[in-house]
């Protein structure tokens, strides 16, 4: 919560800074903000002064590199892989035994059919030539069939037995679509020398005809080949030197021309003006997002003066940097480096972890905008936010702040090593360096958010814990100023900031912010501190020759000075209010009655507004709780109660008579923290008044060596 003023109400409607000029100026700090994010987001898809150039075209200018760069070409690459996928041979599957034995069936069953019609005997010449002929996949010739048929049956068989040897031999090797018209090239290699020409001629064409391919390409293999040569290439990349040209004049722009171009950001696109839209759309809701989430979280927030402008600016410059770190061309090494956790951790010191949280959030959506939607680098973003801004706290201790950067740091090698060992391949030594910029980064991280915190506390008159340690010691001297001149007042302050920080521990309220703010609510008291009664010695009474008017003056002067000594010890605002709110618009019972008593007409002709304090009403409960501890210990001690159950009666009418008098209206406190004070201030105030034991008189007694002793 914030440890200046949390929850503070903006100020009431008939000040400058009124409702509706609040509500103004949230829109135009709401409107800058987004426009500024836009803008940031926006810088890569609008038009500038970069060259209107496309694949094809003839440029008309010279085009000079204005930097070195190193950059890995797309196209170059690609066509590197693509050369070393066309180096790959094409891959075939084994020879398949079955189309062997396949074809030598069918051998026998064609040789089997020619020996029959040769031994037909009812068939003519001419029949037993066509019959012949008109085996299929052979393509006999009538020549061919006649020699086929003038063969003795004893030739034939030898033909017949050479076929089914050749062929099973031609068939033994792999044989490929390709290589079939070699491999019947190849066959009068394989026959024995003694056949005659016809009886080869026969041999080879009949052989020939059933030789078919035995192995066939496998597509998906050799697709597979191709891709594991093409990844096994490595990247090309290109150096291009400071003044070197891109393209000259009269050069018709290639693809690596264009490539080069966009490495170095010359070249102006098409303007997309659906991903423009987009982008603003995007801004928009992510700043209407921010607003509610902090005015939820913050109600006051927006009514303060500097907090809402600096605070705005802040979120502006992180989506700066979010995008000139997170897409750097360097690569992750500067992305890592973006340092969103000191931003989250300084807000969570200003005004709680859940208001740094709740910024923090909202940048790293942005950040993953920026990086195309990146899941590492928004965990590494959000996770070291979240744990930054959890571990530090309110930041009570400057211990705390190491502490904090040494998880943030814990929590970022944490994420880069478990994506790290998400990715496909592991490059350790790159992960390393990685890890070593994350742990870097939290411990800069918790350096950025002190050093930011020690520069723009004072300047943003929001009260730290620092501060408040400061301000609570004897030392300060206002508060050594209030001992010396007002002692008794000097002990109420005490008593106060006992009980005001006891039930502030107990409703979950601001106990440090509490304690400080009794210590000051009464200094004002140290201008004239003899009219109060904690502080008189005797029974002289300097009312006695006052007015009730005059004494009720008097008595509410103490704010006015106690807000004069504020400006000039230089207290915040958030302690300063404790001065003015801690008596609300109350009256000064005791004088008023008196004023009433001597009129003698049941007090007509008295007003109230001349016994009433200005005000305002407490807006904090921080505030409320020092109203009602103020009163409750000031009735408890004049009442001088006997018994606990005195105590709580006290108590509880004195609290219910600030809620009957609408005192705590604007204060958040709700019933159950009213129970919950109750409770507390009983349990304070029964430890400080409860009845003591009386002690006989000190008595004259001799001692062991005759000596006078008093006991």
């Amino acid at each position: 919560m914030l440890t200046g003023s949390p929850r503070r109400r903006p100020p009431s409607a008939s000040s400058p800074r009124s409702g509706r000029w609040i509500v103004i100026r949230t829109v135009i700090l709401g409107v800058l903000l987004a426009a500024i994010t836009s803008a940031v987001l926006l810088a890569d898809l609008l038009p500038s002064n970069r060259v209107l150039l496309n694949q094809g075209d003839v440029s008309s200018a010279l085009i000079l590199a204005p930097a070195d760069l190193t950059y890995e070409s797309k196209t170059r690459t690609q066509t590197a892989r693509e050369a070393a996928a066309a180096s790959v041979q094409e891959v075939f599957d084994p020879p398949d035994a079955s189309v062997a034995r396949q074809q030598e069936v069918r051998a026998r069953q064609i040789t089997d059919f020619i020996g029959s019609v040769r031994q037909d005997p009812h068939a003519s010449a001419q029949d037993k030539q066509r019959w012949i002929g008109a085996a299929p996949d052979l393509g006999l010739t009538p020549e061919i069939t006649d020699n086929i048929l003038s063969l003795s049956e004893d030739d034939w068989q030898q033909v017949r037995q050479e076929i089914l040897r050749v062929l099973t031999g031609a068939m033994q090797g792999e044989i490929r679509e390709n290589q079939v018209i070699d491999v019947r090239r190849r066959l009068p290699t394989l026959m024995i020398y003694t056949l005659t020409d016809e009886e080869a001629e026969i041999v080879q064409v009949i052989a020939g005809g059933l030789v078919k391919p035995n192995t066939f390409f496998n597509a998906a293999r050799t697709e597979e080949a191709r891709q594991k040569a093409r990844e096994a290439t490595a990247p090309v990349t290109v150096t291009i030197r400071q003044g070197e040209a891109i393209v000259r004049v009269g050069d018709r722009v290639t693809l690596a021309k264009i490539e080069a171009l966009d490495a170095f950001g010359l070249r102006q696109q098409e303007i997309r003006w659906p991903a423009i839209a987009g982008t603003i759309a995007f801004a928009a809701v992510a700043t209407v997002l921010t607003v509610l989430l902090i005015a939820r979280i913050q109600p006051g927030f927006w009514a303060r003066r500097r907090v809402p402008i600096v605070t705005m600016a802040l979120v502006g410059l992180y989506v700066v940097l979010a995008k000139l770190l997170l897409t750097s061309s360097a690569g992750r090494v500067v992305a890592y480096f973006y340092p969103l956790p000191a931003l989250s951790m300084l807000l969570a010191v200003f005004f709680g972890p859940a208001f740094g949280i709740a910024v923090g959030i909202m940048l790293g959506l942005v950040a993953a905008f920026v990086t195309g939607g990146s899941l590492e680098m928004t965990v590494y973003v959000v996770a070291g936010t979240l744990v930054g801004a959890l571990a530090l706290g309110r930041g009570e201790r400057l211990k705390a702040f190491p502490w904090a950067g040494l998880a943030v740091a814990l929590t970022n090698a944490a994420v880069i090593v478990i994506f790290g060992l998400l990715a496909q391949e592991q490059d350790w030594v790159e992960l390393a360096l990685h890890v070593l910029v994350g742990l870097i980064m939290g411990g800069l991280a918790a350096s950025l958010a002190l050093v930011a915190f020690l520069a723009l506390g004072a300047m943003l008159d929001v009260v730290t814990p620092f501060q408040l340690l400061e301000l609570s010691r004897p030392t300060h001297p206002l508060l050594r100023q209030l001992l010396l001149r007002a002692p008794g007042t000097y002990h109420h302050a005490i008593l106060v900031s006992n009980m005001a920080e006891e039930a502030a521990e107990r409703i979950g309220a601001d106990a440090l912010l509490a304690r400080v703010g009794a210590y000051y609510h009464d200094v004002g008291k140290t201008m004239q501190p003899f009219y109060f009664a904690e502080n008189r010695v005797g029974d002289t009474n300097p009312h006695d020759r006052l007015d009730p008017q005059t004494s009720a003056q008097i008595i509410i002067s103490h704010v006015d000075d106690g807000l004069a000594l504020a400006d000039k010890y230089r207290l915040p605002s958030a302690i300063r209010s404790f001065i003015p709110e801690h008596h609300g618009t109350g009256v000064t019972l005791a004088f008023y009655r008196l004023a009433v008593a001597a009129t003698g007409n049941d007090g007509q002709e008295v007003r109230e507004e001349g016994f009433r304090y200005r005000g305002p009403k407490p807006q904090s409960r921080e505030t409320a709780l020092v109203m009602l501890a103020d009163s409750c210990e000031a009735r408890v001690r004049s009442a001088q109660p006997g018994s606990p159950e005195e105590i709580e009666q006290i108590v509880r009418e004195t609290i219910d008579a600030k809620i009957a008098e609408g005192q705590l209206d604007e204060s958040d406190l709700t019933l159950r923290d009213l129970e919950a004070i109750r409770a507390a201030f009983f349990d304070t105030l029964r430890g400080l008044f409860h009845p003591r034991v009386k002690y006989p008189e000190p008595v004259k007694v001799k001692g062991r060596h005759g000596q006078e002793i008093i006991r």
